[in-house]
């Protein structure tokens, strides 16, 4: 399974964990699906959602303040959901799922984490061998991470690509 990113899916990621940093942002992914691959058009976060250093929920009501709006879209369906994992004293955020995140997990979706910490030295945009893509901008180094549950139900790491970050 492989994830790809549009600019605007980058860009969005980006400043919604930026925004919050020290508190996790969570946001639906918008775009659509094929037999061996999630395309990722946008990606828009909550903005009345309950935040935490360790943990985010989002509010039921607003969900349905938008799902008029979201069942208009032709081409593009929620796909999955992200949010953030952000350093909290020297323990660093990291791209893996939490047992509450794999517990709220659903098949046929794909669930991004942007991990978000302090940046020490910028370092460029790469797609990574552990299939992540990860790099610096600003004060910030973020390591974003793709997963979904396979057949057995099982959750298992996506390759994501994005070709904007290397000139970004």
């Amino acid at each position: 399974m492989r994830v790809y990113l549009s600019e605007n899916a980058f860009i969005d990621l980006l400043l919604s964990s930026a925004e919050v940093y020290k508190k996790e942002c969570l946001g639906f992914l918008l775009g659509f699906r094929l037999e061996d691959r999630y395309i990722v058009e946008h990606a828009f976060s909550f903005q009345t959602a309950s935040r935490k250093p360790k943990g985010v929920v989002s509010d039921d009501r607003s969900h349905k303040k938008i799902d008029p709006i979201l069942a208009r879209l032709d081409r593009l369906r929620i796909i999955g959901d992200f949010h953030s994992h952000t350093q909290f004293g020297a323990m660093k955020g990291l791209p893996v799922p939490s047992p509450e995140d794999i517990a709220g997990m659903t098949r046929d979706r794909i669930y991004l984490i942007v991990a978000i910490n302090n940046n020490k030295k910028t370092m460029s945009w790469a797609e990574n061998r552990d299939k992540t893509i990860s790099g610096s901008v600003g004060d910030f180094f973020f390591k974003i991470s793709a997963h979904y549950l396979n057949k057995t139900l099982s959750v298992t790491k996506a390759k994501i690509h994005c070709p904007f970050p290397p000139g970004f």
